[in-house]
């Protein structure tokens, strides 16, 4: 279920082969074979993808974000690099789900996550389908022990808090996790009512999650979203931060798999991020859902890379910060 980084992935515009100020991520970008990683210092960072979209199938979502990781790789490799050169960023390659195999191929992305956070490398996992975050949270429990609370942030139109008596899918994950791990919260950010039954939102109630609806979300508002985060977070002692690009609208996300067309603007998203991923709990980012048949002139890849992009610099400023490096 592992394949190894493949460096066709990056390649791109050579502005200059000697300036670093002149490099993109192409030019900086390390290839590694998950099983040979070695502990970090500090500053390091790995992209790993997740090749499935067998949980989209399940919850009769339109297929095609098993193809993602690849394509956004192929985004980011030609964005400028605004991160020190002492950063390391490797390409560690992608989990894969064949033959329907989700719950395996969960627990596989689960250890390679597991791995890098312990060997102090940040985890960013490009999705796939948002049942990436399953195996996203598995890698982020196993690596931060039991006993430790655990604060999921999901940034999406959907509370994925489906029942799953009859298998998980990716519309389940978030309510598979808390009724199976009494030391996690949930903050779902962007949530639809359109998107969501009646039902749904009694079930969030009832676990006792923290939401805000879409229409709460805009740059007037954003403070008290950041109260809410903030209320939300002094509860936990790490965080793990997912994006479903769902949660967009759709004029600016057509190519995902379920497109709404009330979603946030990017620059919502964008605020969002660069907030949670600021606070020094948070240990970890998937981004999911984008899905590369149906894209539209790939502007919902080219944003899905630019996310990542931002969240790359952004945990590297909070680093930065505290070593003062």
């Amino acid at each position: 279920m592992y394949k190894q980084p493949d460096k066709e992935k990056w390649t791109g515009r050579i502005d200059s082969e000697s300036d670093e100020k002149s490099f993109r991520v192409h030019q900086k970008i390390r290839l590694l074979d998950i099983g040979q990683i070695q502990t970090q210092a500090e500053n390091a960072f790995a992209l790993l993808g997740f090749q499935c979209d067998e949980g989209v199938r399940r919850n009769q979502g339109r297929q095609g974000a098993y193809h993602a990781p690849v394509e956004v790789k192929k985004a980011l490799a030609n964005l400028p690099w605004h991160l020190p050169s002492h950063t390391i960023l490797y390409d560690v390659g992608e989990i894969t789900c064949e033959g329907g195999e989700l719950e395996n191929s969960q627990k596989h992305l689960g250890q390679a996550v597991e791995r890098l956070i312990c060997h102090n490398i940040t985890p960013v996992v490009i999705g796939g389908g948002h049942e990436t975050a399953y195996g996203h949270y598995l890698g982020v429990r196993q690596a931060v022990g039991s006993e430790t609370k655990l604060g999921i942030i999901n940034i999406d139109a959907h509370f994925d808090m489906r029942p799953y008596e009859q298998g998980p899918s990716s519309g389940t994950m978030f309510r598979q996790i808390l009724d199976e791990d009494g030391n996690v919260g949930y903050c779902c950010l962007g949530i639809q009512p359109l998107g969501n039954t009646a039902a749904l939102f009694e079930t969030a109630n009832r676990y006792g999650c923290t939401y805000v609806l879409e229409e709460e979300l805009t740059l007037a508002t954003l403070e008290r979203a950041y109260e809410i985060i903030d209320d939300f977070i002094k509860n936990y002692d790490v965080l793990m931060l997912t994006l479903c690009m769902d949660v967009l609208s759709a004029s600016a996300a057509p190519g995902v798999s379920a497109p709404s067309p009330f979603g946030l603007d990017p620059k919502i998203v964008r605020a969002l991020l660069r907030y949670i991923i600021s606070k020094p709990q948070t240990i970890s980012f998937d981004i999911c859902e984008v899905n590369p048949l149906v894209d539209e002139n790939r502007k919902t890849i080219a944003l899905a890379a630019a996310f990542c992009m931002e969240a790359l610099v952004h945990f590297h400023r909070r680093q930065r910060a505290a070593t003062g490096r």
